[in-house]
């Protein structure tokens, strides 16, 4: 776990701190699967700005999360470019939504920030490719690869009902016009 101990770091209002922090990034689970971070130690640019009704956290830093696609699970990695950015007000009797939860007695967790704003950068599906057609629901083959050879699904039970009346309706002479006497 990275983080960043702010005590001997004095900033005046309008003062700004850049430095480069190496981060110890986790593997992320999403959906029951795992997703490794690569690099899992990135070099990051963190600055820190002090204004005068708080402080100001900005970390930038770009990694790649490797694991199973979504749709076929094969290997895959999604490339991602976080940029992050954290308020911390000054004093305690302001709201709680203007403080950050990565700092608490004045140490900045960097690992769980980092953590959640990869999270937060991710697309909605981790794709091996972007045309990826996925596995079969049936027979669970890899439809990139070749194609099944399940045939077509068997008709759900559910629309059984319809699929008569849908009968009843394109038989000869059955009309459509509803009837007025219902």
């Amino acid at each position: 776990m990275a983080t960043l101990d702010l005590r001997s770091i004095r900033l005046r209002p309008g003062e700004q701190l850049g430095k480069v922090v190496e981060l110890q990034l986790e593997p992320v689970e999403l959906g029951g699967q795992r997703y490794v971070p690569d690099p899992v130690r990135p070099q990051a640019p963190l600055t820190i700005t002090r204004a005068t009704s708080g402080t100001v956290f900005r970390l930038r830093f770009g990694v790649a999360l490797r694991g199973p696609c979504f749709r076929c699970l094969t290997d895959s990695a999604a490339q991602l470019t976080v940029d992050g950015t954290e308020y911390e007000a000054a004093g305690s009797d302001t709201s709680e939504e203007l403080h950050t939860e990565y700092l608490a007695d004045d140490i900045l967790d960097l690992g769980a920030w980092a953590r959640d704003a990869i999270v937060l950068s991710l697309p909605e599906q981790i794709l091996c490719r972007e045309e990826c057609s996925g596995l079969c629901g049936r027979c669970g083959a890899d439809l990139n690869v070749s194609a099944c050879t399940c045939g077509p699904p068997d008709p759900d039970p559910r629309w059984q009902q319809l699929e008569a009346l849908k009968e009843q309706l394109d038989a000869p002479g059955a009309s459509r016009e509803p009837d007025p006497s219902r």
